[in-house]
């Protein structure tokens, strides 16, 4: 498959000043062995965080406020809906220069947060680390995204994640998106902004639609060397066809923002003609129709929250409960 990552960006421009402080934005649900993993990874750091804040949405507490070598924000928020409320809620009590969302069951490499920093010349919005232990899915997979995903609808990280190993000591490459499990943004960039809260639960897309309305112009990156295992815990994970995932997030970015000119129009028809066409494989192949109830169920589910979306204001994040 051919390399579709961006070239590096020129790296003689002089990186952002250490000086910068970053808040480290961790939701977390029924997985207390995996955030305090997760957290154990960040207090190695070289270049430790300046703040954590958790927004635990388990039914009992995780953390307690004062347990941590670092300052810590901690919200034990049971009666939130999902992921997206989670990241709202902290993004209101997050007090860093930088803010970076990450997933509550990743181990860090010990450089994440210093080679993340790094990255942040004075131009660039956002910045993600890379997965180094991403499942290159099989060639029937990789066939379908090189065919028939196409212009918006091209995720352009998961050539930087198949090839990890390679990038390892190349600069930052320039991506149109970011993962929403290991991005960061520069806070005031993003301030104002918040994750639509009409996606609930796992919340497919929701780091997608987040970039794509971003300021026109702003520079997202891909640091090589910022790199950490994501260990995904089978908690809470869906057991979905792959179909239903995919579909949910296209017919989500197409109503809401991807249908602005034919282009986006004929990439979203071709992208349905792969979908028709993977599943009447998939049909054959099993001997069943499975794959076409996960194309039909995820493609409605995604004009049903983009239809949500367009018509009602999004929820006000819920204030903190009293202790």
């Amino acid at each position: 498959m051919r390399d579709t990552t961006a070239s590096v960006l020129d790296q003689d421009l002089e990186p952002a000043s250490q000086s910068m402080t970053i808040s480290v934005i961790i939701p977390t649900k029924n997985r207390p062995k995996d955030l305090h993993r997760t957290i154990d990874t960040l207090l190695v750091q070289t270049r430790r965080p300046d703040e954590i804040v958790v927004i635990d949405q388990s039914c009992s507490p995780c953390l307690a406020e004062g347990s941590l070598p670092v300052p810590l924000v901690y919200i034990h928020a049971p009666y939130l809906s999902g992921l997206t409320e989670a990241r709202n809620l902290a993004m209101t009590r997050a007090t860093g220069d930088i803010w970076l969302f990450l997933d509550d069951d990743v181990v860090l490499e010990q450089q994440y947060l210093e080679q993340l920093l790094l990255a942040y010349t004075p131009d660039v919005t956002g910045v993600s680390g890379i997965i180094t232990n991403y499942n290159r899915p099989g060639i029937s997979r990789r066939l379908f995204e090189a065919v028939f995903v196409k212009g918006s609808f091209h995720d352009d990280r998961q050539p930087a994640y198949w090839n990890s190993q390679r990038l390892r000591n190349l600069g930052p490459q320039r991506v149109r998106q970011l993962g929403g499990g290991l991005m960061s943004f520069r806070a005031e960039a993003i301030r104002d902004m918040r994750f639509d809260t009409n996606l609930t639960g796992g919340c497919l897309a929701e780091d997608i639609d987040f970039c794509a309305r971003l300021h026109r112009g702003s520079i997202l990156l891909i640091a090589p060397a910022a790199r950490l295992s994501h260990e995904r815990s089978e908690i809470g994970r869906t057991t979905a066809h792959w179909l239903d995932a995919h579909a949910q997030s296209s017919a989500y970015m197409h109503l809401k923002n991807w249908n602005r000119g034919l282009a986006d129009y004929l990439c979203f028809a071709w992208l349905r003609v792969g979908y028709l066409i993977i599943a009447t494989l998939g049909s054959f192949k099993h001997r069943s129709f499975e794959p076409f109830r996960a194309w039909s169920q995820g493609a409605r589910r995604g004009y049903t929250l983009a239809s949500q979306a367009a018509q009602l204001p999004a929820r006000e994040c819920p204030r903190e409960t009293p202790a």
